[in-house]
C-alpha cells in the first residue's frame, strides 16, 4: 500500500523527513518496506529553461528545418528546429546541451552539441511529448509568460513532487488502509492533533432522476448511501489530483473516476459511480441474482454469477458486483452527464465470496474484505460531492439517501491494569495508558484502581478483546522501550509439538533417494475421465474447477496414481524404462459437508531392477522390492503395522493392504493393465499408496540409533508347519508379541510346500535373533524364550513344530 507524504501533511502537519516518519510507523506495526521519490515529470525538467527565439530562417539544406538563434539567459544558442510553428519572437522551452529528456513515448536521450545538415545546433526547442508533460507533437510549446530568459522550466510548469511510503499492511490493520488511517497512528506517535475537514453540507440544487434504494438483506449490506449528481462534465482531473494518483501508481482516467479513487485511498471508503440514465426504472436494489446469471464487468469479460455474491442491480439486471467490480453497462463514460454516487458498508464475508469466486482483487475489495468504517459512508460521500462540484461542475439533484436500519455499535472492552503490566512486562502508569488510548480515539471510561472500560469505534475491527487493547498500548509506547529483565521468565509455557512434520518428510526423502528413488512433483489438476474410468474412484467426489483452463485439467486429483503414471509414460516414451519414483502430494475430495484434502505418499517401480551386465542376468522389479521400501518407511517412523489383507480390486491386479487399527495405512501391489492403458503405460508398474497424514499422526518420532551392544547375538532356528491360509505377517506378529525384549529380529530362510507335508499346509523355516543389551545370554534364558515362542505358535496359529 502506497502513502503520500504530501497528503499525510494535510492531516498531521510535520517537518520530519520521510525516513523519520517511516521509522515511527514501522515501530508501531505499520512496516514501511520502502520509500520512493515521486516527480510528476520524470527528470524534473532539469536542464530545461525558458528561451526567446531571436531569429528564425529556413535551413539552406533542408526544406522542413529552420535555423534559429535563441536567448537562453546565459547566452545566445544556435538551434536547428523541425517544428512548423517556430517563429521569431516566441517564448519557448529549450533543452540545453547536457539535459536529459524523457519523452512520453520512446527512450530517454541526452541533448548534445551537433551538426544537422551542416549547421551547428546547441540545444532543442521542445514540444509537449518531448518533455514528457503531454502527448501533443503538433509543434513546439509557445509560452505566454513574462519570466526572464534562462528561468528554469520547473518555475513555469507545475511539477508535482512527493515522497511515497510503501507499507506492508498486515491483514488485521484494515483501519490503516488509507491516508486517514495512517494519520491516526501518526497522531498518537507524534502527539499532535489530527486536522480533518468537517463534512460539507450541501442542498439540492437541481432536479434529476429520482432514485429509490431497496436493500434485500441488511446482514449483507448494513448501510447503503447515495446521491444523484447532474450537469456533470466528464473530463481530465486537475493537476493536483492526477499527481496524487500517479504518486500511488494509479493511472488518472477522468474527474469522476479519479475522485472516487482519491476518496478510497484518502479515507479508506470505496465509492462507485453509476451513470444515472442507465439505471432502469430509477431503482437500485442491493441483493443477489440467480446462479449462472451472465454479467459483463468493466473489463468487458462475460462472467457467470455463483448466486452467492452480493449485487447492485436494477429491475432489469445487475449493475455491479458489490464491493468488487462495476458492470460495463452502467459505467461512467465521456458522454455521462448525471451519476448516482454510491457509498456503502458491505459485510466483509459477502464481498470476499464474490472476490474469490470471480478471481477479482481490486482496491475496493481489498478494503471491504477486511472491514471498512460503517460510520464513514456519508462523510466520504459529502467530500466526494464537494470535489465533483469543484472539478466537474456537478449539481446535487436528490436528497442524500442513507439506508442504515441497525447502526453498528462500538466495541466495549473491560481492561485490567494488572494484565497490561503483566503482558507488556513493564509497569506503565495509568495516566500514560489513558493518554495513548485516547490518542488512538479509544475512549477510557469507568476508571478504577484495578482497571477501566475501553470503547473502540467499529472501524477498529482488530480491537475487540482486552489483549487487543494491550497491544495498542504497547505498539504506541514502543517495543524498544520495554527493557529485558536480567532473569527472563514467562507466565505461560506453550506446549511445543513433539513432531516436526517437515523434518519427517525430509528424512524420508533422504531414505528414498538413498535407495535410488527420484522425487517428482506433479500437477494437482487432472482429467475428470480418470475417475470415471478408474473403477475405484467416485466421479461424484471430484472437485470441479469452475474456471478450468482446459478439458484435460478440469478437476482436482483424488489420487496421486494418475499424475505419477503420466510422468512414467513421458519417461518411458523417451526410452527411460527403469524408473523408481516417489511423491508427497495432496489429494482432494468433495463430500456432502463440503470439500476435504489430505496428504499422500506414492511410490512407483517399473522396468528392470538391475542394469544389463555380463556378470548376472537382469531382473525386473518385484513385489518384495516395493514392500521392503514401505517397511523401511514404517521402521523409520517407529510404526508397527496392523492387519494385512490381500487386495484384488482396482487399481491393482493383486496387492496387499496394511491397516493401522480401523484405518487403512497403505496399499501395495501390481497395477492392473486397464489402469495402465488409461495413462498409456505399456509395461508393468508396482505402486504403493500411503496415507501420509496417518503416518505423521502415528509416528513416534524418527528412529534413534544406539551404540552396538557389547554382548553377542544368539540365533535359534525353528521350522513351523502351518495352514496355507496363515500369512507370514501373522506368524511375525505372534513372535513379536511373545518374544519379549530379547527378540531383536526374525528372518525366513526357507518356505516349503510339497509331498512331504499335507496339501493344505506349508512350512516356514524361521531364524530368531536374541540379544540382551546388558548381559551375555545363558542357555537357560534362551531356552525359556524359545519355549515361550513355541507354545505361542502352537496356540495362536496352530503350528506344528518340526525339529
Amino acid at each position: 500500500m502506497k502513502i503520500s507524504i504530501n497528503r499525510l501533511k494535510k492531516y498531521i502537519p510535520h517537518t520530519e523527513s520521510a525516513e523519520e516518519i517511516g521509522a515511527l510507523l514501522t515501530q508501531s506495526g505499520l512496516e514501511v518496506e520502502g520509500i520512493e521519490e515521486f516527480v510528476s515529470v520524470k527528470g524534473g525538467l532539469e536542464g530545461i529553461v525558458i528561451g526567446e527565439v531571436l531569429t528564425c530562417e529556413k535551413h539552406p539544406n533542408a526544406d522542413k528545418l529552420s535555423i534559429t538563434t535563441v536567448d537562453i539567459g546565459t547566452g545566445i544558442s544556435p538551434i536547428v528546429c523541425g517544428a512548423p510553428n517556430v517563429a521569431k519572437g516566441q517564448k519557448v522551452l529549450v533543452a540545453t546541451v547536457g539535459a536529459m529528456l524523457y519523452p512520453s513515448t520512446g527512450d530517454s536521450f541526452q541533448i548534445k552539441k551537433a551538426k544537422i545538415r551542416g549547421e551547428v545546433s546547441e540545444g532543442m526547442i521542445c514540444a509537449e511529448d518531448e518533455l514528457g508533460i503531454g502527448s501533443s507533437h503538433a509543434g513546439i510549446m509557445v509560452l505566454d509568460t513574462d519570466l526572464p530568459n534562462g528561468t528554469p522550466a520547473s518555475e513555469f510548469i507545475e511539477i508535482g513532487q512527493d515522497m511515497v511510503l510503501e507499507i506492508g499492511l498486515t491483514p488485521n490493520r484494515a483501519d490503516a488502509a488509507s491516508h486517514l488511517g495512517v494519520a491516526r497512528d501518526l497522531k498518537a506517535l507524534l502527539g499532535r492533533d489530527l486536522e480533518i475537514d468537517s463534512a460539507p453540507e450541501f442542498k439540492v440544487e437541481a432536479s434529476g432522476p429520482a432514485i429509490q434504494v431497496e436493500v434485500e438483506n441488511t446482514a449483507d449490506c448494513p448501510r447503503y448511501a447515495g446521491v444523484v449528481i447532474t450537469d456533470l462534465k466528464v473530463g481530465p482531473s486537475p493537476t493536483w489530483l492526477q499527481n496524487f494518483l500517479k504518486a500511488l501508481d494509479l493511472e488518472p482516467i477522468n474527474n469522476v473516476v479519479d475522485i472516487t479513487n482519491f476518496i478510497l485511498h484518502d479515507l479508506g471508503q470505496p465509492l462507485h459511480a453509476f451513470d444515472a440514465e442507465k439505471i432502469s426504472e430509477g431503482k437500485i436494489i442491493v441483493g443477489k441474482l440467480p446462479k449462472d446469471t451472465e454479467f459483463v464487468t468493466l473489463d468487458e469479460k462475460k462472467r457467470k454469477l455463483s448466486g452467492e455474491e452480493l449485487m447492485i442491480k436494477d429491475p432489469k439486471g445487475g449493475l455491479c458486483i458489490a464491493g468488487v467490480f462495476g458492470g460495463e453497462g452502467s459505467g461512467v463514460s465521456d458522454s455521462t452527464t448525471s451519476i448516482f454516487l454510491e457509498s456503502a458498508y458491505f459485510s466483509p464475508d459477502i464481498v470476499r465470496k464474490g472476490s474469490q469466486f470471480h478471481g477479482l482483487k481490486t482496491d475496493a475489495s481489498f478494503r471491504f474484505e477486511r472491514g471498512t468504517d460503517p460510520n464513514m459512508p456519508v462523510y466520504a460521500l459529502k467530500m466526494a460531492v464537494k470535489l465533483l462540484q469543484e472539478t466537474a461542475g456537478g449539481k446535487v439533484s436528490s436528497e442524500l439517501i442513507d439506508v442504515y436500519p441497525e447502526p453498528i455499535q462500538d466495541f466495549v472492552i473491560e481492561v485490567n491494569y494488572g494484565h497490561i503490566n503483566r503482558l507488556i512486562g513493564k509497569k506503565i502508569e495509568p495516566a500514560q495508558v489513558k493518554s495513548i488510548l485516547e490518542s488512538l480515539e479509544i475512549k477510557v471510561e469507568n476508571e478504577t484502581a484495578e482497571g477501566f472500560t475501553a470503547t473502540a469505534k467499529p472501524y477498529r475491527v482488530d480491537v475487540t478483546r482486552e489483549a487487543d487493547i494491550i497491544e495498542e498500548v504497547l505498539r504506541i509506547y514502543g517495543f524498544h522501550n520495554v527493557e529485558l529483565s536480567e532473569n527472563l521468565r514467562t507466565d505461560y509455557l506453550a506446549e511445543h509439538p513433539v513432531k516436526d512434520l517437515n523434518k519427517l518428510q525430509y528424512r524420508l526423502t533422504e531414505i528414498l533417494t538413498g535407495q535410488g528413488y527420484y522425487e517428482m512433483i506433479t500437477n494437482s489438476l487432472t482429467k475428470s475421465t480418470y475417475a470415471e474410468k478408474s473403477g475405484f474412484l467416485d466421479p461424484k467426489d471430484n472437485v470441479v474447477i469452475y474456471n478450468k483452463l482446459s478439458e484435460d485439467l478440469d478437476v482436482m486429483r483424488q489420487s496421486l496414481l494418475y499424475s505419477g503414471l503420466e510422468v512414467l509414460a513421458r519417461n518411458i516414451n523417451r526410452r527411460q524404462t527403469d524408473l523408481k519414483y516417489f511423491e508427497f502430494g495432496t489429494v482432494y475430495h468433495k463430500a456432502e459437508e463440503g470439500y476435504s484434502e489430505s496428504k499422500r505418499l506414492s511410490l512407483f517401480l517399473t522396468g528392470k531392477k538391475t542394469a544389463e551386465s555380463w556378470l548376472e542376468p537382469t531382473k525386473g522389479f518385484a513385489f518384495a522390492d516395493l514392500y521392503s521400501t514401505v517397511e523401511a518407511i514404517l521402521e523409520k517412523l517407529n510404526i508397527q503395522p496392523g492387519d494385512l489383507s490381500m487386495v484384488e480390486t482396482a487399481p491393482y491386479a493383486y496387492g496387499l493392504k496394511i491397516m493401522l487399527g480401523q484405518k487403512e495405512l497403505a496399499t501395495i501391489g501390481l497395477l492392473d493393465d486397464k489402469i495402465l492403458k488409461q495413462a498409456e503405460v505399456r509395461q508393468e508398474v508396482w505402486y504403493a499408496d500411503l496415507n501420509w497424514d496417518l503416518l505423521c499422526k502415528k509416528a513416534t518420532g524418527l528412529k534413534k540409533f544406539e551404540e552396538i551392544s557389547k554382548f553377542p547375538e544368539v540365533r535359534r532356528d525353528l521350522s513351523l508347519v502351518i495352514d496355507k491360509t496363515i500369512s507370514y505377517d501373522q506368524v511375525k506378529s505372534v513372535a513379536t508379541k511373545f518374544g519379549g525384549k530379547l527378540l531383536k529380529r526374525i528372518g525366513v530362510f526357507d518356505v516349503y510346500q510339497g509331498d512331504k507335508i499335507d496339501a493344505d499346509k506349508k512350512a516356514y523355516a524361521l531364524s530368531f535373533y536374541l540379544q540382551d543389551q546388558e548381559n551375555t545370554l545363558t542357555d537357560k534364558v534362551i531356552d525359556k524364550t524359545m519355549s515361550k515362542l513355541i507354545q505361542a505358535f502352537e496356540k495362536e496359529v496352530g503350528a506344528l513344530i518340526r525339529t
